[in-house]
C-alpha cells in the first residue's frame, strides 16, 4: 500500500474533522473559556464570547454531519456511532439556534436595566427586576454549558468507537 493512498478514502478526513470537534471542543470549554474569564474584564471577555460562540456552536452542528458522511465504516449499521454524531450534532445546533441568542437577548436585556439602574448586574443592591434577569440568565448559561459539556462527553464516546475501529483495522494487517 503506498503512504499516501489513504488520502484517496475519507479515513484521513474522517480522523481530521473528529480531532477538530473533540479538540476545540476541549480547547474551547477548558482553556479557552476559563482563561479569558479571568484575564479579561467583565465587559471584554462578554465581547469576545458574543464573537467565538457562533462559530464554534455552528462548528459543533456541522462536523458531526462530516462525520457521518465521512465514516470510514459502516456507520448506518452501528447504532452508537450514528447516535452518538447525531446528538454532537443536535447539542450544537441547540446552542447555536435556541440557548445561544436567548443569552444575549439576555445579556441585552441586563445591559439596557444597568443604564437604567444606573449599576452594573453584578452589584450587591440591584433591584428585583435585574435580580429576575441575572437568574434567568445563571439558568440559561447553566444550560448552554450542560448541552456543550454534553456535546463533550458524546464525542469522546465516539472517539472510543472510532478507536476500536482503527484497533480493527490494525489486527487485519
Amino acid at each position: 500500500m503506498p503512504l499516501l493512498s489513504a488520502l484517496s478514502t475519507t479515513a484521513p478526513y474522517h480522523l481530521f474533522a473528529y480531532s477538530i470537534l473533540f479538540g476545540s471542543t476541549v480547547y474551547q470549554s477548558f482553556f479557552v473559556g476559563i482563561t479569558a474569564y479571568r484575564a479579561l474584564p467583565r465587559q471584554h471577555f462578554s465581547a469576545l464570547q458574543l464573537k467565538i460562540f457562533p462559530p464554534y456552536f455552528a462548528m459543533q452542528t456541522v462536523v458531526p454531519g462530516f462525520l457521518l458522511l465521512t465514516a470510514p465504516f459502516s456507520i448506518a449499521s452501528d447504532k452508537l456511532s450514528l447516535s452518538s454524531l447525531v446528538i454532537a450534532g443536535a447539542t450544537g445546533l441547540v446552542n447555536l439556534m435556541y440557548i445561544g441568542p436567548r443569552t444575549v437577548k439576555l445579556m441585552n436585556l441586563r445591559k439596557a436595566q444597568e443604564t437604567k439602574e444606573g449599576k452594573k448586574s453584578y452589584e450587591d443592591d440591584v433591584s428585583e427586576d435585574m435580580k429576575k434577569l441575572n437568574k434567568e440568565f445563571g439558568i440559561v448559561h447553566g444550560i448552554s454549558t450542560i448541552v456543550n459539556l454534553g456535546t463533550l462527553f458524546v464525542t469522546a464516546f465516539y472517539g472510543v468507537i472510532l478507536a476500536e475501529a482503527i484497533v480493527k483495522g490494525f489486527e487485519r494487517l
